[in-house]
């Protein structure tokens, strides 16, 4: 019997459910129903128990995404706006409420403060770590073992060129035979050398493998799909944190040909992740995380160089999904706070927060831009050949016995990279050092064998090379052909390995060679038409060093791909903001060569290595497929596996999601409709059945799931029903079965969708998946389309 009861008539343990209106629907069955029920009515024991709805009360978990799986960007979105709203309307109702919403828009701010604290204060830590166990493999400090070689000798007042040998520094050949000259000694600090190298790789590729296996790499490549909207969970965790921080110091200090600049990206997304947990408002909402990712990113970059403002356009250009205005204050922010916070720490000792500051005392010359553009044509060859080699290489890896003996791997690349370093000063010295060294410009007490030069008079004019030079030459050129082969080896290993420090170091010598060059063809040609009138004799016409910093961003430019936020990094880095003109010259010709022949960076090559479900912003559709091609199921397949509105039972649907993995399900009308009315996901409706299981009484195999905005009249024998409308996305994107395949590629890139249905006059297709366009895509270029591995 149904009757119609007014609102205000109505006890509590006489209703059922109730709809918003000023009637409520009071549903009276037979008394023989409660045996659905394990609790009886209070009064008359005739009313059945509440039906829970999940939109209406809370379940756990609802809303989740399982890991590697993509996050439904527009229902995040729809998600934080219904949330900000509630807000809003409850803050005009009390003081309490207000505050709350005054804290709730300063969150984003302070959770800003939070990450560029925690990331430059890690920094700091990792810098001064570094440099004191890259110190540790040459020799010990006497005062204190915990001092690095250039703090031990500051106390020590002896003229210049003797600063390397204070007597409180001690190599190990000193400390074990009492000498440093002779061949015993140098063997023994050689032997010391390889020692230190092989135990600090292997305790940081052991402590990879023991506790995070996710803590190897570079990351940023994770970081890019991350951010386009995959989860990977463990990936920013807490142990990927601690143990990326000190394996990063080892493998650095063990002296592979690796950078610490990518990780230090992974690390501030790392703490940006779990200080997100510290707010409700980013703990429960994926897309609002991804834009304090997206300002981590820029934070990394900021404490890796000193650059803030080149991290802000880095996370922009390189790594960014989805960067919105807000995103783009707070970043700012943020790296100014990890800025301000590692300058405080003073890591470098130098008072600068720039890594490797430069003083050329001569400016540039028009003619010089074709030296420098060559430079570029070299940075954006090698950033092609060696994006190749490598993938090739980490192919090999992955594909033969190498791969299943990652230890071995990185003890026979650190001992090889130690026996051939050792002998070459310029191999010797880490990577930063060493760059440092190339970017100097020479002095007239300049030590350094790069400033070997036959001095004439007393002035800093283009000097003919000398003997020391031709030596020093030599070795830059033996050092350039083995850091451009090892780097191809070591980076994909499993210890953490940045690229831009061996990408600019790289670059650097070979600017450096070619700056020498230049520089010595000018001294012995000042008449030529090539430098008269701008180069006379005695004059300080040609900057070694400026080359090496060209050459040191177009090599970094090839590998990246990177040219804005690389140019201001590089003048951020040195502080030579004059010389922006031959940097952008440089950086984008050697995009240009790079694209010639390859347009995949390395973060993209090793995205599409891994199998990521990443959709390239770059990457151009030159095909005339429509969406019926590329949906599934394709003509011939079987018919797509739908969950009707109405009519299926709870055991119906619980064996239809274990006999699939689909990740969700359209609802049609009916089977012989096929009408469209929504779609849900696999893991909100396992939780939603579980949980009415566990919470409603009388929800067994044979209830039906309603799936319709009002509930079916309730049969005398039947169980209660299980709505569902609450899970259910009642506005699914769709697209027509005639929809260029551009324009759906163009739809799920920047909607950054999951899934999209596709319909004919209304009625149910099939369905696109990201992963399905990624297939489409990879068959379209002639690569394998089962590489892609993750939904």
């Amino acid at each position: 019997v149904v009757q119609l009861v007014p609102l205000k008539s109505i006890k509590s343990n006489d209703m059922s459910f109730s709809i918003k209106t000023k009637f409520s629907l009071s549903v009276l069955l037979p008394a023989g129903f409660e045996g659905y029920s394990s609790r009886r009515a209070s009064t008359n024991g005739i009313c059945p128990t509440h039906i829970v709805d999940p939109l209406e009360e809370p379940v756990p978990g609802l809303g989740t995404y399982e890991d590697f799986n993509t996050i439904d960007w527009v229902r995040e979105k729809s998600k934080d706006r219904d949330r900000h709203r509630e807000i809003t309307n409850k803050s005009r109702e009390s003081t309490v409420a207000l505050l709350h919403r005054i804290s709730d828009a300063f969150s984003g701010w302070l959770l800003m403060l939070l990450v560029g604290l925690m990331a430059g204060a890690l920094a700091g830590g990792i810098d001064i770590a570094a440099h004191w166990m890259t110190d540790l493999k040459g020799g010990v400090c006497l005062v204190g073992f915990w001092f690095n070689h250039e703090h031990c000798c500051w106390t020590y007042n002896e003229t210049f060129q003797e600063r390397d040998r204070c007597p409180q520094w001690k190599s190990w050949a000193e400390l074990i035979t009492g000498t440093s000259e002779g061949a015993f000694p140098y063997i023994m600090d050689y032997l010391m050398y390889i020692f230190w190298a092989l135990l600090f790789s292997f305790l940081a590729v052991t402590l990879v493998r023991a506790f995070a296996p996710y803590a190897c790499g570079s990351g940023i490549p994770e970081i890019k799909t991350i951010l386009s909207g995959f989860i990977i969970r463990g990936y920013l965790g807490k142990w990927t944190l601690i143990i990326k921080t000190i394996t990063l110091v080892l493998a650095v200090s063990s002296g592979l040909s690796l950078g610490k600049e990518g990780p230090l990206v992974h690390v501030a997304c790392c703490c940006a992740n779990i200080l997100c947990h510290l707010f409700t408002k980013y703990r429960k909402n994926e897309a609002k995380r991804r834009e304090v990712l997206s300002a981590a990113a820029a934070v990394g970059v900021s404490v890796a160089f000193g650059a803030p403002i080149g991290g802000v356009l880095f996370s922009l250009e390189e790594v960014s999904y989805y960067f919105p205005l807000k995103t783009l204050w707070r970043s700012f922010f943020a790296a100014l706070v990890a800025a301000f916070t590692l300058r405080s720490i003073n890591p470098f000792g130098n008072s600068r927060l720039v890594l490797f500051y430069v003083e050329f005392h001569a400016p540039w010359h028009l003619v010089e831009l074709a030296p420098f553009i060559l430079l570029g044509i070299f940075g954006g060859l090698w950033g092609a050949l060696f994006i190749k080699a490598n993938i090739a290489w980490c192919r090999i890896r992955k594909t033969t016995r190498l791969g299943h003996y990652p230890i071995t791997e990185v003890l026979v690349v650190a001992a090889l990279t130690a026996l051939v370093s050792y002998p070459n000063s310029y191999t010797r010295m880490s990577g930063s050092e060493l760059i440092s060294e190339l970017f100097n410009d020479c002095s007239l007490l300049d030590s350094s064998q790069l400033c070997g030069y036959v001095q004439v008079g007393n002035s800093l004019a283009d000097r003919p090379a000398g003997p020391e030079l031709y030596t020093a030459l030599w070795q830059l050129a033996l050092a350039l052909i083995f850091k451009m082969t090892i780097t191809v080896i070591t980076f994909g290993m499993k210890v953490p390995s940045g690229l831009f420090i061996p990408s600019m170091a790289v670059g650097a010598i070979a600017g450096r060679l070619l700056g020498v060059g230049m520089e010595q063809l000018a001294y012995y040609n000042h008449d030529s038409i090539l430098f008269k009138g701008w180069c006379s004799a005695g004059a300080d016409c040609i900057t070694p060093g400026l080359y090496a910093m060209v050459g040191a961003a177009a090599c970094l430019g090839g590998v990246t791909r990177m040219t804005v936020s690389l140019v201001v990094i590089m003048f951020e880095l040195t502080g030579g903001l004059e010389y922006i003109v031959p940097l952008m010259a440089a950086t984008m010709t050697s995009k240009w060569v790079a694209d010639a022949l390859g347009r995949e960076g390395i973060y993209e090559a090793h995205i599409r290595l891994n199998g990521y479900p990443f959709l390239e912003a770059k990457e151009e559709i030159e095909h005339n497929s429509l969406a019926v091609d590329v949906m599934t199921p394709r003509r011939g397949d079987p018919a797509l596996t739908v969950l009707t509105q109405e009519g299926m039972t709870v055991g119906e649907v619980e064996s239809l999601i274990e006999s699939t993995r689909f990740s969700g399900f359209p609802v049609v009308v009916s089977q012989e409709s096929q009408r469209l009315v929504g779609f849900v996901l696999r893991r909100d409706l396992l939780i939603s059945i579980d949980n009415a299981r566990k919470r409603q009484d009388g929800i067994v195999s044979a209830s039906q799931v309603v799936f319709s905005e009002h509930l079916p009249p309730p049969s005398p024998e039947a169980p209660p029903p299980l709505p569902l409308r609450g899970i259910m996305d009642l506005s699914p994107f769709t697209v027509t079965d005639h929809t260029p395949i551009d324009i759906t590629v163009d739809i799920f890139r920047k909607l950054g969708l999951r899934q999209c249905l596709v319909t004919h006059n209304g009625k149910l297709l099939g369905i696109i998946t990201k992963k399905d366009v990624l297939k489409h895509m990879a068959q379209i270029a002639n690569r394998d389309p089962d590489s892609i591995l993750f939904n």
